[in-house]
């Protein structure tokens, strides 16, 4: 079987969600990173905006609503197939986020769902990169109010 890979990267967006002092994670029910622990988000559609985007896939990924505050950083990932190949590129906008309203409901996408307070995250088989974007992100809302 022929594997597809892309001709370039795709955007997409992550939300960094606080709620009573923890963050929200989801397990991956797909690929990449099948079962690892990650940040809601997903890819962004043509001609929809950033933030809207964000918000749309939280809210399909995990069933609830929030509200955007800011940009928290600009990351770059890149999964290599077993011959090197790039199978996967994404640039990955993600916003700190507050939980406004609902319930989590995880979607077929997601494995499970959970609000998890950062000492934890250590007990947590998290994608590349994730603890380490949440604990600045909690840095720089304490810093700046939100949080």
């Amino acid at each position: 079987m022929t594997r597809r890979y892309p001709d370039r990267p795709f955007v997409a967006v992550g939300t960094i969600i606080v709620r009573d002092g923890r963050v929200l994670l989801a397990q991956r029910g797909k690929e990449p990173s099948y079962g690892l622990w990650s940040l809601p988000g997903g890819a962004v559609e043509l001609g929809e905006p950033l933030k809207v985007a964000a918000a749309r896939e939280t809210r399909e990924e995990c069933g609830i609503e929030i509200e955007i505050t800011d940009v928290l950083e600009v990351v770059e990932r890149m999964v290599r197939d077993p011959d090197g190949r790039i199978q996967f590129h994404y640039v990955i906008v993600d916003y700190l986020a507050r939980w406004a309203s609902g319930e989590l409901r995880p979607s077929e996408e997601v494995l499970e769902a959970r609000w998890v307070s950062p000492d934890d995250f250590p007990q947590y088989q998290v994608t590349r990169g994730t603890s380490e974007v949440v604990l600045r992100m909690i840095e720089t809302g304490k810093r700046a109010g939100v949080i």
